[in-house]
């Protein structure tokens, strides 16, 4: 199978799209496979040393940017779909996969053109611009959440669930039947880090630590700008942390952790689903029509996590939240099981099969 896979600009698009190009991989020998991601180093590092081909072409986003960034972006779409079009005339794929961003849309709507099979994914409970414009022209639309159905036409939308990587799905299978959680905090900003994430964690931490469990210990993922006073913060308080402003191995530390506080990126949701971990989940304020919120919602209303707005937020109040659910097993374990009947872990191979039929159906 010979297939383009594009997407990218933040690991929630990036991950899913990997988990896909390398089961495509690992099913069909012989397959040779595309990602086509953007310019930034966040892709570059992602995607380096896979064992598929990497591309990069010059797109530029569109919402939320003034007139003349907006004009300048718009200017660009010709020239970032012929660059599409020569790659797919050089590659000759089978289908082509859009995961979102802003490349997906040239690449997407470049193979729509040359009448290449195509297909999306949205990872969200709000689809972003590119996929919401994507969806009218693709011939399929594969979603994570319930309800996002909505913004796309009617017939095209199948329930997938997200992609998650095949490293976290053997390690989360093994969790699955974990009866006792650790006392370890995983704290997750997303991949470019949280400022008031960080923030409010630290000083939770400070606030709660003589009634926190006598081996409590965090893990604490801050972006590079964070990293240097969390790690001093903790040292001060004598906690027992790991901080670092990205760690690789998630698979190791999902299986570490016995809660997690987050941001509610689709992707991380999807993980957390599958290991069983439950979570306080902090949504960012200013994603693109709250997109996050709704992500979250759909965790918490399932009794899977905790749901706390930013703004509402301080660090006494999250202190009360891990006093209580670090002092209780039982209620993480029960959080935790929730969260895992919205693990589809089957996910991958379902994408997989959409893309094969629809190759199979061109010819």
């Amino acid at each position: 199978m010979r297939m383009i896979v594009t997407g990218g600009g933040t690991g929630g698009h990036l991950f899913p799209g990997i988990a896909v190009a390398e089961a495509v991989m690992a099913r069909f020998a012989g397959s040779e496979v595309l990602f086509v991601g953007t310019e930034r180093l966040i892709d570059q590092k992602a995607l380096a040393n896979r064992s598929f081909q990497v591309a990069a072409i010059r797109s530029r986003g569109l919402k939320g940017m003034g007139f003349l960034a907006r004009l300048g972006a718009l200017l660009l779409v010709p020239v970032s779909v012929v660059a599409a079009m020569r790659m797919i005339m050089r590659f000759k794929p089978e289908v082509v996969f859009g995961v979102g961003g802003y490349v997906t849309g040239p690449v997407v709507l470049a193979a729509r053109l040359m009448e290449v099979p195509t297909a999306i994914h949205e990872q969200n409970s709000v689809p972003g611009l590119a996929n919401r414009m994507l969806g009218r022209v693709v011939k399929r639309v594969l979603l994570s959440i319930p309800g996002s159905e909505r913004y796309f036409p009617a017939g095209k939308c199948k329930l997938s669930g997200n992609p998650v990587r095949s490293e976290l799905l053997l390690k989360g299978a093994a969790a699955a039947n974990e009866k006792m959680l650790s006392n370890t905090l995983l704290v997750l900003g997303g991949s470019q880090g949280a400022h008031r994430v960080n923030t409010l964690v630290v000083e939770a931490i400070e606030a709660a630590a003589q009634q926190l469990p006598a081996d409590f210990s965090v893990i604490h993922q801050t972006g590079a700008s964070d990293e240097g006073w969390v790690r001093e913060r903790y040292a001060a308080m004598g906690v027992k942390a790991r901080v670092a402003a990205f760690f690789d191995d998630m698979a190791s530390l999902y299986g570490e952790a016995g809660m997690v506080v987050s941001r509610a990126g689709a992707t991380s949701l999807a993980e957390m689903a599958v290991f069983g971990r439950p979570s306080i989940l902090i949504p960012y304020p200013y994603a693109a029509d709250d997109h996050q919120f709704g992500n979250a919602r759909y965790l918490a209303d399932a009794g899977g996590a905790l749901l706390r707005r930013e703004g509402e937020l301080d660090g006494a109040k999250l202190a009360g939240d891990l006093i209580e659910l670090m002092n209780s097993m039982a209620k993480r374990v029960e959080m935790g099981g929730m969260a895992r009947k919205l693990s589809l872990p089957g996910a991958t191979e379902a994408i997989v099969d959409e893309l094969v039929a629809l190759a199979s159906a061109n010819g």
